[in-house]
């Protein structure tokens, strides 16, 4: 799971700063709606008020600074005569010429903490900060009364503020989400059985087809790639494809999925909570408000079936929406992570499944507008109930920066065949828009079709199959067919488009939002080779035509050839590679690279290989040769080969076409037989009365194999030394190792000293030194700061090394509880936060390890961690963090596990872990609130501490 928090880092001063300015803000609106029409005029009467104590999950938005900068810049980035066209930018670009500036987002994240929320995450990147907070907090943080209302339409009851929300800062923030649930999230398939009800007809009418390769002839997501693309060279390799989910998964239904229809599932599909919701969803004993997964199942299947190669999917979860439809959920939690970085590495092309009716429907605009400048698309399902209404109509579908995909029902000519014909489904839904959204400039004129408006957005955009045809398994039960929906055509554009990004790529470009590219290439002469023209067939209210229409759009992608006007065709041809790229090879021997043919553009033919170049007495052969995509190069030396570095290039020829790659090939003279000698480990800390080894490696160089005879020399006063194997002989060009033992009397001299091991045979020597400390024996030990590394140490070896009751006590300078040679971490690598006060907010106090069996701490042995904290009265926002160091002198930090208090408060937390090779080691507690887990968060209230000690 990926989480995102928010990271604090506001000092003292600047919050006492920011409470003056707070205390004397006037309170300011947001500048979107909050408030539905039937809370304002009455007509959602109310019944009364959510309870005080309620605990709310919700999220406040920044607008961005310059919007009408961002848009001017879209109108360039898709004019093909501006210098901008198609040079998209980055989300930290978005941030720092259009975004919210560092002192708004700091005031905001400070108004929240000062209003009692609980911060779950969020960023400046994505202008949102994820909350939560008790019903009471909110009321008087934003000015409300959060009452119950009953719905008009539809009898439910719902919550909602009784008037449009201000805050008590020096600027108006754009949104809240998470003051009303009367969305009505839905997801868009649809059932045979619900839609023979509500046509009036028994379910044995409900045309599908039966020409898939599933089970009783039904479509799998493979299925959609063959009939669409029919190709094998796309996969969408190095693509991350993302899903914008209302609830969470259980990822055995995927298994399961893969494993009934005998594939095999391309990676484990990541998961990424979105304001503070679970990705996790278990149907249980089941019911309307059980978690239901089949959505965010079928969104997979259906984008991993059309781009198997895709390097990732993300699905971002920004809810807990039950079967339902009741529970809650944030559009802007998701939306905001799917703009940024911070959770995953952007995806270009997006999916969303699920309809809703938000108050106002401007609110996702700004991140709409930011993926299109950011080269993103988000397809949108267009709904599964006929023509838009304003009752029935599936937003966003119909907003002007995003994708709309209608419905069709498909026929292919056989399981996994290509696409053989087409209609339009009568479910699909399409349109005017129905929220008012004015036509966007790209899709004038929209010739030919009768029922399009010239003044309001038209949808959808395209199509693909959604027709009761589908195979799907969710909800940890058995799997089953008849579903269909335009929730299936949405994922399956976004796995199309993760092909045309591929190929792409492959040329040096980013596609960007397609409907500015698309509309004015199917106007033209070339529309039949983009897409599949749906001209029969009708959905409820519209009827399919020539061209564009308001049931399935422009229609079904076609091949390669929408790839090619999105992606740019080129010419087919190929590079070369080679792995290795370099070779060392001596006299009489032979070395190996893999050559590798890499096609571009559609290339699919045979091609020769060659060398030259080659020194004198090296000769090159292929293992396949002509070959259309690898073939094993090995290099062979003959006794009597010229020696030194030569470069040898591989050409590859197809037909007219051709290519080279170099391989660096170096040939060294035949060496006399010989050995080297190493010690691992070449330093070695031992207490009195106690002992160490180290093994010692004989390795034969060019076929040496006579015995070897080993040696010690400067052993310090009381210290013997004994070889497990002595001489050794290794084989012919290998190893042979023998423990060497060094015992410590208990009145050995003690401090450090080199010891030298030496191999001999015959007139070969070689030797190699051990670094051997001997130190005291000794108990429980309590560090010292040591000024050369800034940090508390023990430098004896001892059953224990404890940091003290006030060597660590408070944390950096925060009020009343300043840390002694703060930050006492390794020359100082990891600052504390400041801010705070003493035993209210977050500190680590101290800092202890212990064996666990009572002996030395040596190597290899189970040893706790113990450290003593102070935890914040929202004591589950802190966490600390335990790492260890083999060495202290240049530590590498390993993990040792994160564990959240229990209580608010002083309280001592542990961990086991096991002592690696090292004989000064060290440990590091961080205590951090919220943040996620490295060797150094940065944060206001972070405190981080190490504690050095030795290791016999």
């Amino acid at each position: 799971m990926v989480r995102n928090r928010a990271i604090i880092t506001i000092t003292v001063l600047s919050l006492v700063v920011l409470a003056s300015i707070i205390g004397e803000a006037q309170s300011l609106p947001a500048l979107t709606r909050h408030v539905r029409d039937g809370v304002a005029n009455g007509q959602a009467a109310s019944v009364g008020r959510l309870p005080a104590t309620r605990v709310l999950n919700f999220d406040i938005v920044l607008p961005l600074r310059d919007r009408a900068g961002l848009q001017d810049l879209l109108r360039k980035q898709y004019d093909p005569t501006s210098i901008f066209y198609h040079q998209f930018i980055t989300p930290q670009e978005v941030t720092e010429r259009y975004g919210p500036s560092q002192e708004d987002w700091d005031a905001l994240v400070a108004y929240a903490r000062a209003s009692g929320f609980a911060i779950v995450g969020g960023d400046r990147d994505g202008r949102d900060l994820w909350l939560t907070g008790t019903v009471a907090n909110i009321e008087k943080a934003f000015h409300v009364t959060l009452g119950l209302y009953k719905d008009p339409t539809d009898g439910r009851t719902f919550y909602s503020p009784d008037r449009e929300p201000s805050v008590n800062l020096p600027f108006q923030i754009w949104h809240i989400t998470g003051l009303d649930n009367n969305s009505k999230p839905h997801p868009l398939f649809v059932t045979k059985k619900a839609y023979a009800k509500a046509a009036g007809i028994p379910i044995k009418d409900v045309k599908s087809n039966a020409t898939g390769s599933g089970p009783g002839g039904s479509f799998l997501g493979s299925d959609m790639r063959a009939a669409y693309y029919q190709g094998s060279t796309l996969t969408g390799s190095g693509q991350n494809i993302a899903l914008f989910e209302l609830a969470g998964s259980n990822l055995t239904d995927l298994a399961t999925y893969y494993s009934n229809v005998g594939q095999t599932e391309p990676y484990t599909p990541t998961m990424v909570s979105t304001g503070g919701y679970a990705t996790t969803c278990n149907y249980g004993s089941g019911g309307s408000g059980a978690c239901d997964d089949t959505e965010q199942t079928i969104d997979m299947t259906q984008a991993m079936g059309f781009a198997p190669g895709s390097a990732m999917l993300y699905n971002y979860v920004c809810g807990n929406v039950k079967a339902n439809g009741s529970g809650n959920f944030s559009d802007t939690a998701c939306i905001s992570a799917m703009v940024t970085t911070t959770s995953a590495p952007l995806s270009k092309q997006i999916g969303c499944s699920w309809g809703w009716s938000p108050p106002d429907i401007s609110t996702l605009d700004p991140y709409f507008e930011q993926m299109a400048s950011q080269g993103q698309n988000f397809f949108a399902a267009s709904g599964d109930s006929g023509k838009w209404t304003t009752s029935n109509y599936a937003w966003p579908a119909d907003d002007a920066n995003v994708v709309s995909v209608g419905g069709t029902d498909l026929t292919t000519s056989g399981a996994g065949g290509p696409w053989s014909s087409e209609t339009a489904w009568v479910d699909s839904g399409g349109g005017n828009s129905p929220a008012g959204v004015p036509i966007p400039s790209w899709q004038l004129p929209v010739d030919g079709c009768s029922g399009c408006s010239k003044t309001l957005r038209n949808g959808p955009d395209v199509s693909a199959e959604a027709n009761f045809d589908f195979y799907y398994c969710s909800d940890q039960k058995a799997c089953s067919t008849g579903l269909g929906g335009t929730s299936f055509a949405a994922p399956m554009w976004a796995g199309y488009l993760a092909l045309a990004n591929q190929q792409a790529a492959a040329n040096g470009q980013t596609i960007g939002f397609i409907n500015p590219i698309i509309y004015p290439a199917a106007e033209g002469s070339n529309y039949g080779t983009l897409f599949h023209d749906i001209t029969s067939g009708s959905c409820t209210g519209d009827s399919s035509a020539t061209g564009y229409d308001l049931c399935t759009g422009w229609g079904s992608p076609k091949t390669n050839g929408l790839i090619n006007l999105l992606a740019g065709s080129g010419t087919p041809s190929f590079t070369l590679s080679a792995s290795p790229s370099s070779l060392t090879i001596t006299q009489g021997s032979n070395g190996t690279s893999t050559i590798t043919v890499n096609p571009l553009n559609g290339f699919t033919g045979s091609v020769t290989l060659a060398a030259s170049g080659l020194p004198s007495g090296v000769t090159a052969t292929f293992g396949t040769n002509p070959t259309t995509s690898t073939s094993l190069l090995t290099l062979t030396a003959s006794s009597t080969a010229t020696t030194g570095t030569a470069t040898v290039t591989i050409t590859g020829t197809s037909g007219s076409l051709q290519a080279t790659t170099n391989i660096s090939l170096t040939v060294n003279p035949a060496a006399s037989p010989n050995f080297t000698i190493s010690a691992s480990p070449t330093s070695l800390t031992i207490v009195q009365g106690n002992n160490g080894t180290s093994t010692i490696t004989i390795t034969s160089q060019n076929s040496f194999n006579s015995a070897t005879t080993l040696t010690t020399s400067g052993l310090p006063s009381g210290v013997t030394a004994g070889f497990s194997t002595n001489p050794v002989t290794p084989p012919a060009n290998g190893n042979a190792t023998s423990t060497l033992t060094l015992t410590a009397s208990s009145t050995a001299t003690t401090g450090t000293s080199t010891v030298t091991v030496t191999g001999t045979s015959g007139s070969l020597v070689h030797s190699t030194n051990i670094t051997l400390t001997v130190n005291p024996s000794g108990g429980a030990q309590t560090a010292v700061y040591d000024t050369a590394l800034k940090a508390p140490k023990c430098g004896t070896v001892g059953t224990s090394c404890d940091s003290g009751a006030t060597l660590l006590l408070g944390r950096g300078t925060e009020s009343g509880g300043n840390e002694a040679n703060r930050p006492n971490t390794i020359n100082s690598s990891c600052a504390d936060g400041n801010s705070g006060t003493f035993h209210s907010d977050e500190s680590n106090d101290r800092l202890s390890v212990a064996s666990t069996s009572g002996g030395l701490l040596t190597h290899g042995q189970t040893v706790t961690v113990t450290a003593t904290v102070w935890a914040y009265s929202s004591y589950t926002s802190d966490h600390l963090d335990l790492y260890y160091a083999a060495n202290a002198n240049s530590p590498t930090w390993t993990l040792i596990g994160t564990i959240t208090p229990t209580k608010a408060g002083s309280q001592t937390l542990s961990r086991t872990f096991t002592l690696p090779t090292g004989t000064l080691q060290a440990v590091r507690a961080q205590f951090r609130y919220l943040g996620s887990a490295s060797s150094c968060t940065s944060g206001s209230y972070n405190d981080h501490d190490d504690l050095i000690f030795a290791v016999q």
